[in-house]
């Protein structure tokens, strides 16, 4: 490998590498706090997102993987209001 492709592999590897991380970065805009309350168990997660609509579902999936169990449960928690949301 000539010393010129070298230094184009390097660059074009450096470039990669900032465009990632530039990229994971910027998407998280929005924080949200929310509690579901799912066959008499409340749990309380944190979801991010880059709105408050994604950060939202992303904290109420997350409670629910703790409460539901299998597929029919797990979305019909997701279905459930939230008893508190706080977003930020």
């Amino acid at each position: 490998m000539t010393k010129g492709r070298l230094l184009a592999l390097i660059a074009a590897i450096g470039l990669l590498l900032g465009a990632l991380v530039y990229g994971s970065f910027s998407v998280v805009q929005t924080q949200c706090d929310l509690c579901v309350e799912y066959h008499g168990t409340r749990t309380c997660r944190t979801g991010s997102g880059v709105d408050e609509e994604e950060a939202q579902r992303a904290a109420q999936r997350a409670a629910c993987a703790v409460m539901a169990f299998g597929m029919s449960e797990s979305i019909n928690c997701e279905r459930t209001i939230p008893t508190n949301v706080q977003c930020r």
